[in-house]
């Protein structure tokens, strides 16, 4: 069993590597300006930098992979983590259509129509095949890019850091180095919004302090990696590939809607709040040093 001090000399290392692998992709997205260069491959390295770091970590320490949390997790977690990033999206989303802070975004749909072969006249069955293809298939290739950030973030940090410090420590903590890490394509590239820098860089970092706690629950209770492969994948999937390209900006909706805006801050912290309140269901899994003599 690894000391408190072992255990954070292990998560120094593993934030250095995954700057370092990350350092190659930042320069390459930053270069092109945006996150669609090199075919959306640099992203997808990107994506994979922590868990790469995490993988290199764990050989480099223990000489093996153990501690990742490559069993399953229970099914009901997984369904939880497939459900809750649609829920917490569809609550903001729906009252913006709802109430005119953006529009639904027909003339999509209506592209939609004509390349899957539904009739224009049958919006409803054409958003249906549209959720239902996105809902399978688009979380399935989701999935392979969620996967790279899940090994290292939710694979190693979280529970290296619950192992060392309390729920909500590790919570903020991962938080704050998972939304800093965005910031280099955020201010030098393309991933934002329409809105000021600022905004867009403060509704994302409050979004990922409050599904930060949803995400670390989520794996120290389930004991799971890919529960939270779900949960990021479903989140990246229900979010950039369904939401907001059914919207239309009326002029003030991208203060409004996706990780940018303030909508996913309020649902996100309320997320977030009711998984704090329920740490005390976690396992403990901190490390207990040995007696002074």
């Amino acid at each position: 069993m690894p000391t408190a001090r072992e255990v954070r000399a292990g998560i120094l290392l593993y934030l250095f590597l995954t700057l370092l692998f990350s350092s190659v992709f930042y320069y390459l997205i930053i270069s092109a300006g945006s996150l669609s260069a090199g075919h959306g491959l640099y992203v997808l390295g990107l994506m994979w930098s922590p868990g790469a770091a995490a993988l290199a970590t764990r050989l480099i320490r223990q000489r093996n992979l153990r501690g990742q949390g490559w069993g399953w997790g229970g099914s009901r977690y997984q369904l939880l983590a497939y459900g809750v990033p649609l829920a917490y999206a569809a609550a903001v989303y729906v009252p913006v259509w709802l109430l005119g802070g953006g529009e639904f975004n027909r003339v999509y749909l209506d592209r939609l129509a004509l390349q899957i072969g539904t009739p224009a006249s049958s919006p409803v069955l054409t958003f249906a095949a549209f959720f239902l293809w996105q809902a399978t298939v688009g979380v399935f290739f989701s999935c392979l890019s969620a996967l790279g950030e899940e090994i290292g973030w939710r694979g190693y940090l979280v529970p290296e850091l619950a192992r060392v410090t309390t729920f909500t420590r590790t919570s903020l903590l991962s938080s704050t180095i998972w939304a800093v890490w965005h910031y280099p394509v955020i201010l030098f590239a393309d991933y934002r919004s329409s809105t000021p820098v600022w905004y867009s860089l403060g509704c994302f970092t409050l979004m990922v302090f409050g599904i930060s706690f949803l995400f670390s629950w989520l794996r120290l209770r389930s004991g799971g990696l890919w529960t939270v492969m779900f949960l990021n994948a479903t989140h990246n999937l229900f979010i950039q590939g369904v939401f907001d390209p059914l919207t239309v900006d009326t002029g003030r909706t991208a203060y409004l809607i996706g990780e940018f805006g303030i909508g996913l801050v309020i649902t996100g912290g309320l997320v977030g709040f009711l998984c704090w309140r329920k740490r005390n269901e976690l396992p403990d899994v901190s490390v207990r040093e040995p007696a002074a003599c």
